[in-house]
């Protein structure tokens, strides 16, 4: 069994082998909370754009809900409107700002998502995954390729 000197030796070592990681009362500017999924495309205005076969989901980034702070209310353009490519298909409020949310792909809007209109919260929690704002079905997905990219998109706004 180690001696209390042991532990804590094993304890300092510990700490002084991580010490790139944040104090907890430190800013966090990588890690968890700061990941850029790899599977999606980004807009300079910090929407992300998910295309799976000829349905775009569209969302905002953690970078642009850490900006907004506390968001209080979502509204999407209803399903079956048609949108164009650089249409405004809905809005954010937080406790800061209204924000425009914008697609790159025209099309329609086929599905909104329900959930944030009872709880605009899981957009804080989960921008990503449940915090999804909007589903498009697209013809033309060209666009695409002019947004950025994950590590592009990190590079560019959250090292």
């Amino acid at each position: 069994m180690p001696s209390a000197n042991a532990e804590q030796a094993l304890d300092q070592h510990d700490t002084m082998a991580e010490p790139s990681r944040p104090r907890s009362n430190e800013p966090e500017t990588q890690g968890e909370s700061m990941e850029v999924p790899a599977d999606r495309r980004y807009s300079e205005s910090h929407e992300w754009h998910l295309l799976e076969g000829d349905v775009l989901t569209l969302g905002l980034t953690q970078f642009a809900v850490d900006q907004l702070t506390d968001i209080t209310y979502v509204e999407m353009k209803e399903a079956g409107t048609s949108v164009d490519a650089g249409d405004v298909v809905g809005e954010v409020e937080s406790v800061k700002t209204t924000s425009d949310i914008y697609t790159v792909l025209g099309g329609e809007v086929f599905d909104v998502n329900a959930e944030l209109d009872d709880n605009p919260a899981t957009l804080n929690t989960d921008p990503y995954g449940d915090g999804w704002l909007v589903k498009i079905k697209v013809t033309d997905t060209s666009a695409l390729n002019a947004l950025m990219d994950a590590r592009a998109y990190t590079e560019a706004h959250v090292s």
